[in-house]
């Protein structure tokens, strides 16, 4: 078990750094956004964006994030936003840069929880991607969660199955069910 989690914590890595970009973009999207065109602003109904393009740098965290939305829309209490056709960039420092897009998200300030919703995928530079189609990241707990099935592939494995959970804290990644691991033979090895 010691020597997957070796191997493996590229993948481990990418899954914290997701929740650590859920955290990120919980914490930008609190502060006032500039320049955005604003649709339409009625009482009751809160605020909507088109066609958003949102940089935070976080030089102190060694963490800089882009966001780019179709859609964003913040409640009129602004306790929860919502958003569609998103991209999102993280460049954290000394590491490979991660990408993450998908059709619809939206966060709930007062529970920490931010649901990603349609054709999600997460890729990095280095070579790591995972695709499912919905994702639960509980900020206050730590927590992502997936019931959905799932497919990560790193350059020498590939793992499919059907949910996903993992605890940052603990650093402990598990496929819920129906697991399938394939690690492929390494050319220099032959």
């Amino acid at each position: 078990m010691k020597k997957f989690f070796k191997r493996q914590w590229p993948l481990i890595a990418l899954a914290l750094l997701l929740a650590v970009v859920g955290l990120y973009l919980s914490q930008g999207l609190k502060s006032p956004i500039k320049g955005p065109v604003i649709k339409e602003i009625l009482s009751g109904e809160g605020l909507q964006l088109k066609d958003i393009h949102y940089v935070q740098d976080n030089p102190d965290e060694g963490l800089k994030w882009i966001l780019d939305a179709k859609e964003v829309t913040f409640s009129e209490d602004r306790s929860s936003i919502a958003f569609q056709e998103f991209q999102l960039k993280v460049e954290p420092r000394n590491r490979s840069p991660i990408r993450l897009k998908g059709e619809k998200g939206d966060y709930a300030k007062d529970t920490g929880v931010i649901n990603l919703r349609g054709n999600l995928e997460l890729s990095s530079e280095d070579g790591f991607r995972m695709v499912t189609d919905q994702v639960r990241i509980h900020e206050k707990r730590r927590h992502l969660r997936t019931d959905q099935p799932v497919k990560i592939f790193g350059p020498s494995f590939s793992i499919s199955g059907r949910g996903l959970f993992l605890d940052l804290d603990r650093e402990r990644l598990q496929v819920l069910s129906d697991c399938k691991t394939v690690i492929k033979k390494e050319l220099s090895a032959l």
